[in-house]
């Protein structure tokens, strides 16, 4: 069995890599975090002709019709370079449930703007009692005839202040099964009622925002899948951007650990350099175990999903729980590595903590998925026992 990254594969990274190492180092990152939009025009235009935009989408809507490891592979080379930038909103999130769900004109319509970069869209998911699951969803949209009218919060809606287009999920059935009487809407920027502010975040390159809803109107042809069933796409996203959050996660990481052993290698004290030194060594070789796990885990998870595996559920929450601890401890254990300069605003491993940071809760925070885990692991193992036969 080949584990090893295809040459398609290889190339997609390295372009990525060659690509953000040009155009968004971290003076560029630093500079767009005092930038109203938070991130560059030029950069995105740069993205549609690279195909970055479209990578995961269908060649019919303009996209390449690659898997999640290629995905993986650009969001890890993003997190590598802490690269702002609605990227993750549109691509990841919107695009995988238009991708699901949406109609063929909706993914015509969609799809196509978003892969030529003319469309930015995000997913408001996160209410004022956030949560990952079905019961998380509690806006109402009231039926007005044949059409819904929304009226509430979301929050920590990442890149709102950019976006073209708003996938909101929001109830419109009262039931005893969460899961259900869930309906996504594409709600555009200029509907009228649609207000959105501005929020602060602990990673000041990611941007995220409240989106106010004064009773926005949604027609019928706005559903995105079928009235009331709308929880299997959001769960489709949710798995699809758990997974990409820990390649970014594990690019960030990766990036620290890389810093840290640069500069173990070049410190000195005592007349030799801090990395010969049996504290600093073991740290090291902890985070590149850390680092090494985390890469296995993300892309089993990748590949799991892309396979569509039987145990692909699993492999993600496998994934974002381990990723979303590890990732945290490396970027963190770097700048003890680095000692009083790690600590500092004018060096960058505080943005690579930060993104980890804020990467860590989303789409579910380690034990969310430890628990996810368990359950599908006992569901699986009371699937697998023999039915008990009862003697006449």
């Amino acid at each position: 069995m080949d584990f090893d990254f295809s040459e398609q594969q290889l190339m997609i990274r390295q372009l990525t890599r060659d690509f953000l190492g040009r155009e968004s180092p971290p003076s560029v990152v630093r500079q767009l975090m005092d930038d109203p939009r938070g991130y560059s025009e030029s950069v995105w235009a740069q993205l549609v002709e690279l195909g970055l935009l479209g990578l995961p989408f269908p060649e019919e809507y303009g996209g390449q019709g690659l898997g999640m490891i290629e995905l993986a592979l650009v969001l890890e080379e993003m997190g590598r370079a802490v690269y702002p930038g609605p990227y993750f909103s549109t691509v990841v999130l919107a695009g995988t449930a238009l991708t699901v769900g949406g109609s063929d004109e909706q993914k015509a319509r969609y799809l196509s703007e978003i892969a030529a970069g003319r469309t930015r869209a995000t997913l408001a998911f996160l209410e004022d009692h956030p949560g990952w699951n079905a019961s998380a969803v509690r806006l109402v949209a009231r039926r007005d005839g044949a059409d819904y009218v929304l009226a509430g919060r979301k929050t920590l809606v990442p890149y709102a202040q950019v976006a073209d287009l708003f996938l909101i999920p929001a109830r419109t059935a009262d039931t005893s099964d969460p899961h259900h009487g869930i309906t996504l809407f594409a709600i555009p920027r200029d509907a009228p009622g649609l207000e959105v502010q501005p929020l602060h975040s602990v990673d000041l390159t990611s941007r995220v925002a409240n989106v106010l809803l004064h009773d926005v109107v949604a027609r019928p042809e706005q559903i995105v899948g079928h009235h009331d069933e709308a929880w299997p796409i959001l769960e489709a996203v949710l798995e699809r951007a758990a997974v990409g959050a820990a390649a970014e996660m594990l690019g960030a990481a990766r990036k620290s650990l890389e810093m840290s052993v640069e500069y173990a290698s070049t410190r000195v004290q005592f007349d030799q350099p801090i990395g010969s030194f049996q504290a600093v060594k073991h740290k090291c070789a902890e985070m590149l175990l850390a680092v090494e796990q985390a890469h296995a885990a993300t892309y089993y998870a990748a590949w799991a999903l892309s396979a569509r595996a039987e145990d692909a559920p699993l492999a993600v929450s496998v994934a974002k729980a381990y990723v979303s601890d590890a990732a945290r401890k490396v970027c963190g254990d770097a700048i003890q590595v680095h000692g009083g300069i790690g600590f500092t605003w004018e060096y960058d491993l505080h943005l690579y903590f930060k993104r980890a940071k804020y990467l860590e809760g989303l789409y579910g925070d380690a034990d969310f998925h430890r628990e996810r885990a368990l359950a599908l692991t006992l569901a699986r193992q009371r699937q697998a026992e023999p039915a008990l036969v009862t003697a006449p």
